[in-house]
């Protein structure tokens, strides 16, 4: 089942939140966390997690995880579980052959950020809606998802999910904690007085051990559900390589 379409359900979502590895490792510890990656993609994917895998996360250079997801994931694992992201920090024309690609291979869906402005290359784009539009014109199928921020304005996110421009089926938002859910709060509140009908999924931070973890926590929005602070899902990122609480990746 697509992500789309388990959103659809209404059923609550837990998702994992991967990070390829970066670039500039040598040849030999790249190979290795890639290995580790496939392992972690297969597991997960196999118990019916949906995994997340990001592009350029904080402005670092990062492997072509949908290059390496072709080569190595194999044919076992279920490609509608698994959702690359790609960012704007790329030429354009690399922006629409990846999202090509991505269609080409079997993954239905591919969230699309602008990626922080102040690290890494410049973006392709303005805003991620453009780059969004860009592929929605060569692509009617791919489900496209975008971004919000609960530490920014609500009523400004809110308004940017309704806008027609958006040009998305889902929304993923900025990592949060249980320290943190009064901005939940109030973008949820905001979704409601508004009737938002995107489904959303919230980025949440565990704090299991030593060790913390990013998860993703998903219900539609206009079930008024709340997001939980402790979905019960380990994802394997950690939080101090994440993106700033007011880190412009616009969606």
């Amino acid at each position: 089942m697509s992500l789309v379409r388990q959103l659809s359900t209404g059923k609550r979502l837990v998702a994992a939140e991967l990070r390829p590895p970066r670039a500039e490792l040598a040849a030999s510890e790249g190979m290795d966390a890639w290995i580790d990656t496939y392992h972690a993609v297969r597991r997960l994917t196999r118990r019916g997690t949906f995994v997340f895998l990001t592009d350029s996360a904080v402005g670092a250079e990062e492997e072509d995880n949908l290059r390496h997801l072709v080569a190595n994931l194999g044919p076992d694992a279920p490609r509608d579980r698994v959702v690359p992201f790609l960012t704007s920090k790329h030429p354009l024309e690399y922006c629409l052959a990846y999202a090509d690609r991505a269609r080409q291979h079997g993954f239905p869906a591919l969230v699309v950020l602008g990626g922080d402005r102040h690290l890494g290359p410049p973006r392709s784009v303005e805003h991620a809606y453009q780059l969004r539009e860009a592929i929605r014109r060569r692509d009617a199928v791919l489900q496209l998802g975008g971004w919000a921020n609960p530490y920014a304005d609500p009523e400004r996110q809110v308004a940017h999910l309704v806008d027609s421009r958006f040009t998305a089926e889902f929304y993923l938002t900025q990592i949060v904690t249980h320290h943190g859910k009064a901005p939940v709060e109030r973008v949820l509140a905001d979704c409601q007085r508004r009737d938002v009908r995107l489904p959303g999924i919230f980025g949440g931070l565990l704090l299991p051990q030593r060790q913390p973890a990013h998860a993703r926590n998903a219900r539609p929005v206009p079930s008024g559900a709340r997001p939980s602070a402790h979905p019960g899902v380990l994802l394997g990122r950690n939080p101090a390589a994440g993106l700033r609480q007011d880190a412009p990746c616009d969606g």
